[in-house]
């Protein structure tokens, strides 16, 4: 039994420890802060603007909120309010005392903050700029590199550094090599030089590298911060004299074996390591115009849902480590499902929609990188339709129940325009696309019958649903691939479902996902990283890391 209280995603700005977050016209400011008396858990301070999982939560609850509460915002401005101190990155105390899981969990939520700080550059016209003031190492230097560009105090003292592999015996766990390489196009030696020196690079030898895009002796600083994010937000088509939407507190009854809120229900069954996720369909008259939609605001069903699923994905990746499978459902009315999604695409150029739908995109990319596995079970009364077939098409296996002796009771799922690219994965391709190959044909098989409710045989022949038993069959095929799914090597599932659920094009984000989930796992088990006298676990005792020498 987990020794500690569950972890919470949920803050708002009142209650943030860490992060400074003010507003001037176009320009937001997020400004670290971090208190180091408010670690998320015991054992450790976070000196030195380091940061944990709490950091990271409040982070994420930030960004929405400029998304959602301040459109007029067009750049946001990343800085600190410590002297001479950006960020030194994630707590290496919080590492050398947490689990494995604990580590790996973080290093996701981290990288998928970070990715959605440039989903939202390439999607949402909120461009990200970071004012390094001080020291800027290892993960800290990872949030500059997520964002547009990086302008770097020319002090002679302050530096960016990625020291994780000479000091630390691991990889930079938020993307660093990959960002560096990709997005920076740092010369490979040059890159080798900087991630192998404890020291960092500074002034206008960082910029020649290209580890930062300018630099700033300390009097011209604030001005030419300033400057820079006027002119990246004059590129930005964010409104600015738009009403922002309050995002208030989520709904959430928390039980001792399941989750409840108003559009989605987690049912946890211990002994059978499985927990069912049920998403409701929109309840009632939905609006239909964007004034509606406004009026609506958090309320608005696409929103509610995206911000409660987000919450639930959350909540169980952290606190509910031994439930290996998840099993997903729906529950209502198909034509509710698919009227919602005639509005979103109708009224998708509003920013209020852009940005839920771009929640929505976010959430269910974090189901995919989720290290669980996932059947969808297609039953009667469900309504896989439109955005809720997301949700099966994002698992490893899909079962649709086949009543061919009663139509009216025979679930159905129904394909929308939504699902051939509102909701890219991070390949770039609609899940969709990745089922198919990309691959013509099936794809435009599929499309014929857009809009068309498919029964269980008609999915099954479209290559939509893996199995389609009968109401003879049903019970007894789901039980057993149940039961054999749980009974397997948790390690070994996570790595194939890994390989196979990334079956696209490669590009900088799955590059990042595959080195976390691969190498940054594998190191953070060896004795080299956190052995009685590995890196990790000798860092700032005065030790030196006794290491295994033999290459593996």
């Amino acid at each position: 039994m987990n020794q500690y209280p569950p972890v919470d995603y949920q803050t708002s700005p009142e209650q943030y420890r860490h992060w400074k977050l003010s507003f001037d016209g176009p320009i937001a400011t997020l400004a670290a802060q971090f208190d180091e008396n408010a670690g998320l858990r015991p054992g450790y301070k976070l000196k030195l603007n380091s940061y944990d999982l709490g950091v990271d939560i409040e982070l994420n609850d930030a960004l929405n909120r400029v998304r959602f509460e301040h459109p007029e915002v067009r750049t946001v401005v990343v800085t600190s309010l410590r002297d001479k101190v950006f960020c030194s990155g994630a707590n290496i105390f919080m590492l050398g005392v947490s689990s494995h899981a604990w580590k790996v969990n973080f290093c996701k939520f981290t990288n998928e903050t970070r990715n959605s700080i440039e989903d939202s550059s390439a999607h949402s016209g909120l461009k990200f700029l970071a004012a390094v003031n001080g020291s800027c190492a290892g993960g800290g230097y990872e949030l500059a590199l997520a964002c547009d560009e990086i302008i770097l105090i020319d002090d002679r003292s302050s530096a960016v550094s990625l020291p994780e592999v000479p000091l630390l015996g691991v990889l930079p766990g938020t993307g660093g090599l990959t960002r560096v390489t990709d997005k920076r196009h740092v010369r490979h030696d040059l890159a080798d030089v900087f991630c192998t020196t404890t020291e960092g690079v500074r002034g206008q030898k960082a910029k020649d590298w290209r580890l930062v895009d300018d630099i700033a002796k300390p009097a011209q600083f604030a001005a030419r911060v300033r400057q820079r994010a006027l002119e990246l937000a004059a590129g930005s088509d964010r409104p600015g004299d738009a009403a922002g939407v309050p995002l208030s507190p989520i709904e959430r009854k928390m039980e001792g074996d399941a989750l409840r809120y108003p559009n989605l229900s987690v049912e946890i069954n211990r002994q059978k390591r499985t927990a069912t996720f049920t998403v409701k369909a929109p309840q009632g008259p939905q609006p239909g115009d964007l004034a509606a939609i406004f009026k609506a605001g958090a309320n608005w069903y696409p929103l509610a849902l995206a911000r409660e699923l987000e919450d639930a994905i959350l909540s169980m990746r952290t606190n509910e480590i031994d439930i290996g499978l998840w099993l997903i459902k729906t529950q209502g009315a198909s034509a509710d499902v698919l009227a919602m999604d005639a509005t979103l695409m109708a009224h998708r150029q509003n920013w209020f929609v852009r940005e839920t739908i771009g929640l929505l995109r976010r959430t269910f990319s974090r189901l995919d990188v989720s290290s669980r596995s996932l059947f969808a079970l297609i039953e009667s009364g469900s309504c896989f339709a439109g955005t809720l077939l997301e949700l099966a098409l994002a698992c490893d296996r899909s079962y649709q129940l086949a009543l061919p002796d009663d139509a009216l009771a025979a679930p159905m799922i129904t394909v929308s325009d939504t699902n051939f690219g509102l909701y890219p994965m991070v390949t770039g391709q609609s899940r969709l696309e990745r089922r198919f190959y990309g691959e013509e044909p099936a794809l435009d098989a599929v499309r014929a019958r857009a809009g068309q409710p498919l029964d269980a045989d008609a999915a099954f022949l479209l290559g939509l649903v893996t199995s389609n038993p009968d109401d003879i069959d049903w019970a007894d095929e789901t039980r057993i691939a149940i039961e054999e799914r749980v009974a397997m090597s948790p390690d070994a599932l996570t790595g194939m479902e890994a390989n196979l659920r990334f079956n696209g094009p490669e590009n900088m984000f799955t590059r990042v996902f595959g080195r976390l989930t691969a190498w940054q796992n594998w190191i953070f088990q060896r004795p080299n990283a956190v052995g009685e006298k590995g890196a990790l676990k000798v860092y700032g005792k005065g030790e030196r890391a006794a290491f295994d020498w033999n290459r593996v």
